[in-house]
């Protein structure tokens, strides 16, 4: 399996403050980053090769603990298709760098889970997530009559991110946003969204059609892989909750 760590994004004004940086995958929690966190993750879940996209700063910070630092472009659209690109004929997952409860053990179930699949993403439960982290900023969503947290990894089985290149960047910059998501995948689910009808499998079940690829979402993953930071709230959120916790 091959991993690739998106890491161009920038933040500025009060978050940008606030981090000390204007690079979020670099941003400080405790004594390690969110990069660092995604970096491990894959490891651990059994990445033979670990690919980050970003620029001097990045590779500065990391260099010495992935296999290769790809030139970022300004462009985040092209960030993810340059990462998707790596993946050759291998498995891939895709992470982005902004995760700050990110675990080793919350990455390897996930791809454990994720292997008899095409494509898939982590989803946790609502409560679960706010059990969790009690007091975070909310980002649930509310799917018919679940309540769910989408994640910011996916998986892709062997060869098949780079032979759907257009559909996985579009997949991976969809991935917080349900109603993005029935955008992508046609008016169909767009009117299920709308009317309160839309459920997980119309979504599943729908990519597949569509796309030819067996899609998934994985129920039940660790919040860890559904807590990004956003926002300013987000990022002071989690600084402080490493520190209660060390």
């Amino acid at each position: 399996m091959i991993a690739a760590i998106t890491a161009g994004g920038r933040v500025e004004g009060e978050l940008a403050k606030a981090m000390g940086t204007t690079i979020k995958a670099l941003a400080p929690i405790g004594s390690t980053t969110p990069l660092e966190m995604a970096i491990s993750g894959a490891r651990a879940a059994g990445a033979r090769r670990v690919v980050v996209i970003g620029g001097d700063d990045v590779r500065a910070r990391v260099g010495s603990l992935v296999d290769e630092v790809l030139d970022e472009s300004p462009s985040g659209r092209e960030n993810i298709a340059r990462a998707i690109r790596t993946g050759e004929d291998a498995p891939l997952l895709l992470l982005a760098s902004d995760m700050p409860f990110l675990s080793d053990e919350a990455v390897r179930a996930f791809v454990e889970r994720a292997r008899r699949s095409d494509v898939a993403l982590p989803l946790a439960d609502a409560d679960v997530y706010e059990r969790t982290y009690p007091g975070a900023p909310p980002h649930a969503t509310r799917l018919g009559s679940e309540r769910i947290v989408n994640g910011s990894v996916v998986y892709f089985g062997p060869g098949i991110a780079p032979r759907v290149l257009a559909v996985a960047e579009r997949l991976f910059v969809a991935r917080k946003s349900l109603l993005r998501m029935a955008m992508l995948l046609g008016p169909a689910l767009l009117a299920r969204f709308a009317t309160g009808r839309l459920r997980i499998e119309h979504i599943e079940a729908r990519a597949t059609a569509v796309f030819g690829i067996e899609a998934r979402a994985v129920r039940g993953s660790d919040p860890g892989l559904c807590f990004d930071i956003d926002g300013v709230d987000d990022y002071r959120y989690a600084c402080e909750r490493h520190a209660q916790t060390g």
